[in-house]
């Protein structure tokens, strides 16, 4: 059973972040859905870092997701999806704009869906 991460806990974690736009994402996310705004708080060290192949082999045809770290490049993409992110490589983004993929990162799509709805979180 995971365990329940509290919103002041959640705010404390993003007090403590260097990087400005990711404490701001945080803290618009934990309003609306603070399931997702747990994996963004957490430390560099616990932070996911998913390669393409790995999230291929986790979606299906025109799924969107939303992934609380990294996206690395190693590996295809063979389907076409909606990837929400703090961050990927540049050769990852190559890769998703050369299989149809759209990527977006999390202060843009806050903008156009601020409660996050339908996207599928991967951890």
């Amino acid at each position: 059973m995971e365990r329940k991460t509290s919103k002041t806990k959640i705010e404390k974690r993003s007090s403590r972040k260097t990087n400005k736009e990711l404490a701001e994402a945080i803290t618009i996310i934990k309003k609306k859905n603070p399931g997702f705004a747990k994996y963004l708080a957490l430390p560099v060290k616990k932070q996911i870092e998913l390669n393409l192949d790995q999230i291929d082999k986790l979606v299906k045809e025109n799924d969107a997701i939303f992934i609380p770290g990294k996206i690395l490049s190693s590996g295809i993409l063979t389907k076409k999806i909606k990837v929400v992110s703090w961050n990927a490589s540049e050769k990852a983004k190559e890769k998703m704009k050369d299989s149809k993929t759209d990527f977006v990162e999390i202060l843009e799509e806050i903008k156009k869906n601020p409660e996050l709805n339908n996207l599928r979180l991967i951890k």
